[in-house]
C-alpha cells in the first residue's frame, strides 16, 4: 500500500513553485507535508500572487506505481538510505528515486566526472584509478555520460558504482550505454531524480551534476575543456565544501585546460589513488543520516506585519540579493524575512539562485 506520508511528500515536491529549499522550508514550518499542502494558498495569497498549482494526488499515486513496477524505489530527505553528504547541501533533492544495492550509499564515495569527448589515455587513466579505488573500499559516483563517466563506470563495477542520471530512471540516454544502465541497476545504485519517463533535458544536467557533487566527499576531474559541465560540477563541489581533485594534462591538450586550471586556483593535483586517498582522509565519516521521519514540527512562524512585508520586498530587485544581506538591511527578524520570502516565492513573485541569493521574479 502507499505510505500516506511519502505520498505527501511526493506531491509536495512535484507541486508547481516548490523547488528544494521551499520543501525544506515548509517541512521545518508546519512538521509535515500534509499540513503544509494546505496552507500553501493562504501563503501564497499573503505573498499576493496566486496559489501554485498543486500536484494532483491520482498522478502521484500513478508514478508511485510505476517506480514500484520498474523493480525501484523513493528515498526521501532526512530518512535513511538518504546519504548524509547530499543532505548537507541547501539543494538537497526532497525525493530520489533508486533502483539497486542501496548499502553502496553508506560507503565512502568520490564522484568523478570529465570530457564526453576524452582521449584514450583519459579515459583508460579514469577506468583504471575507479578499479583502485573500490579496492580502497570507495564507491565511484559519475553520470553515465559518454567519455570519462562511462570509463569510472565500468572501472568501478565489480567493487559498486553510482549513476545519477538527468532523466527518468527507465530512460536510456546516451542510447549505447543502455547495457550500462541496467547493469548499475542490478549491481550498483542508479538514482534520478526526475519522475518515470522524463526524457533529459538540458535544463536537468546543472541539477544532475549537483547531485552528483553533493554525494561526494570529493570530486575527480579527468580531463575537461573550459567552461564544461565537469568544471561546473567541480565548483559545486567547492561551494558544498568538499574536496577538489583534478588530472593534469598537456597544455597543447585543449580537453586538459579545465583540469590545469582548476590546478591552478587551488585543486588537489591527482597521479594515483594514494593522492585521491590523501586528499579524502579528513571527509572519513561522511555518509548516510539518522532516520528522522518527518521533521520536528515547530510554532508557526509569527505573523508578519505589513509593514515588516514591506520592508523586506522593497529591498528586493533584478539582481540577486543574499538572505543574510535582507536580514541585515530591513532590521526584520530572520524567522520573518524567511516567512516573506516563502509567501513570495510561493505566489510565483520570487526567485532562488546559487549561493543562497534571490531576487524578484521577471515576470512578476
Amino acid at each position: 500500500m502507499t505510505d500516506p506520508r511519502h505520498a505527501a511528500k511526493l506531491r509536495l515536491a512535484r507541486s508547481q513553485n516548490i523547488g528544494p529549499v521551499t520543501f525544506a522550508r515548509l517541512l521545518e514550518r508546519f512538521g509535515s507535508a500534509e499540513a503544509a499542502l494546505e496552507a500553501i494558498p493562504d501563503l501564497a495569497r499573503r505573498g499576493g500572487g496566486r496559489a501554485p498549482q498543486l500536484a494532483n494526488r491520482e498522478a502521484i499515486e500513478a508514478e508511485m506505481a510505476e517506480v514500484e513496477r520498474l523493480g525501484a524505489g523513493y528515498i526521501f530527505a532526512n530518512e535513511r538510505p538518504y546519504p548524509l553528504a547530499l543532505a548537507q547541501i541547501q539543494t538537497a533533492p526532497p525525493v530520489l528515486i533508486v533502483r539497486g544495492d542501496l548499502s553502496l550509499l553508506a560507503k565512502p564515495l568520490v564522484a568523478m566526472v570529465g570530457a564526453r569527448n576524452a582521449s584514450a589515455a583519459a579515459r583508460r587513466f579514469a577506468r583504471e584509478l575507479s578499479f583502485k579505488l573500490g579496492e580502497e573500499g570507495y564507491v565511484v559516483v559519475s553520470g553515465l555520460a559518454r567519455g570519462i563517466d562511462t570509463a569510472a563506470h565500468n572501472g568501478a563495477l565489480d567493487s559498486g558504482t553510482i549513476a545519477v542520471i538527468a532523466g527518468g530512471i527507465d530512460v536510456f540516454y546516451p542510447p549505447e550505454n543502455e547495457a550500462l544502465q541496467l547493469d548499475i541497476a542490478e549491481r550498483g545504485v542508479l538514482i534520478a531524480e526526475q519522475p518515470p519517463g522524463s526524457e533529459p533535458k538540458a535544463r536537468h544536467f546543472p541539477y544532475r551534476n549537483r547531485i552528483i557533487a553533493g554525494l561526494g566527499m570529493g570530486t575527480i576531474v579527468v580531463e575537461a575543456a573550459p567552461k564544461s559541465g565537469s568544471l561546473i560540477t567541480a565548483r559545486q563541489a567547492n561551494e558544498f565544501g568538499r574536496e577538489v581533485m583534478a588530472v593534469p594534462g598537456s597544455p597543447l591538450d585543449p580537453r586538459a585546460q579545465g583540469c590545469n586550471q582548476l590546478i591552478r586556483d587551488g585543486a588537489t593535483l591527482i597521479q594515483n589513488v594514494d593522492d585521491v586517498v590523501s586528499a579524502l582522509r579528513p571527509f572519513d565519516g561522511l555518509t548516510v543520516s539518522e532516520p528522522d521521519g518527518d521533521f520536528a514540527s515547530e510554532p508557526v512562524s509569527p505573523d508578519v506585519e505589513s509593514q515588516e512585508r514591506e520592508r523586506v520586498t522593497e529591498l528586493l530587485g533584478p539582481v540577486s540579493v543574499s538572505v543574510d544581506e535582507l536580514i541585515r538591511q530591513s532590521g526584520v527578524a530572520p524567522a520573518v524575512v524567511q516567512t516573506v520570502l516563502l509567501e513570495l516565492e510561493l505566489a510565483g513573485r520570487l526567485e532562488r539562485h546559487a549561493g543562497g541569493k534571490v531576487s524578484i521574479a521577471l515576470s512578476s
